[in-house]
């Protein structure tokens, strides 16, 4: 048996062909818009092993009057520690004033997002553009 270690990046075979990203790990891209607004965009699996980075990478980029736009469209899982972190972050954003939008369109995170009634709790779009475009928080 071989252990390999979970921070090293697939370069060969179908799971670094499909997504670059092994179980474990999770890759996050920061952009900004325009001033206050700053769009994370994840992708791999968001589960207990990568919670704390997500979370690491996410509340830094909130405050205050400021619009974070959390896109999830590239997550292939969604555990119960990153649904966590999203709530932390929506609290964290309340408490600062500022707009916390999630993008999710692949079942891996709307299905998560519908059983335990977070999907009504956060402004869920099915696009950035869309979460960039919105006014108000639904």
């Amino acid at each position: 048996m071989t252990v390999q270690d979970p921070d090293v990046v697939a370069t060969s075979g179908a799971e670094s062909a499909a997504t670059g990203l092994r179980a474990g790990q999770i890759r996050l891209t920061v952009r900004t818009v325009s001033e206050g607004v700053t769009v994370v965009a994840v992708s791999g699996e968001v589960d207990m092993l990568t919670a704390p980075q997500l979370r690491a990478d996410v509340l830094p980029h909130i405050e205050e009057g400021s619009t974070l736009v959390l896109d999830l469209s590239g997550v292939s899982f969604l555990g119960s520690a990153g649904l966590a972190v999203l709530v932390e972050a929506s609290q964290h954003a309340q408490r600062r004033g500022a707009t916390f939008r999630v993008v999710a369109v692949e079942r891996a995170v709307t299905r998560p997002l519908a059983a335990t009634g977070l999907g009504e709790v956060f402004s869920v779009f099915e696009s950035v553009d869309r979460a960039l475009e919105a006014e108000e928080p639904r």
